[in-house]
């Protein structure tokens, strides 16, 4: 693995750190309780610190060959997380999918930016680096 493909690594491995801090804020300090459909994308995240934790220290991708599909489902979960907080077509049922609506929406930044669209963001990004590692690392 060359440089530029550990940087990419790298990449990849803090935005899942930055992710998982960002989700353990806003619950455990702010005090936001998450919805079912977070919980999901949690589940998909916090392991993707490891698998690109110890990918980076292996110099080697095949240890997170699975982030690569986590990340991928990742992304259509929170897109249709998303789409549950910003399409009324998609509200069904009352808005909630548990205990906590999934439709509720705790920040809203400039009327897009929720929870969701973070996580979203996130997921995209990893995806798109582990993307960029298959093609150059064979």
């Amino acid at each position: 693995m060359n440089q530029k493909s550990e940087v990419v690594l790298f990449i990849a491995w803090v935005q899942a750190v930055i992710a998982v801090l960002g989700s353990l804020y806003f619950s455990e300090v702010k005090d936001f309780i998450p919805c079912e459909m977070c919980w999901f994308q949690r589940i998909l995240m916090y392991p993707l610190v490891l698998l690109y934790g110890i990918s980076l220290i292996k110099k080697d991708l095949r240890y997170a060959e699975a982030g690569l599909y986590m990340s991928g489902i990742g992304i259509l979960v929170s897109a249709y997380h998303y789409g549950i907080q910003k399409v009324p077509a998609l509200q069904h049922g009352g808005g909630s999918c548990g205990i906590v609506p999934c439709d509720g929406q705790y920040i809203n930044l400039f009327g897009f930016i929720t929870i969701p669209f973070l996580a979203g963001t996130a997921f995209i990004v990893i995806f798109t680096c582990h993307l960029w590692l298959k093609r150059k690392v064979k």
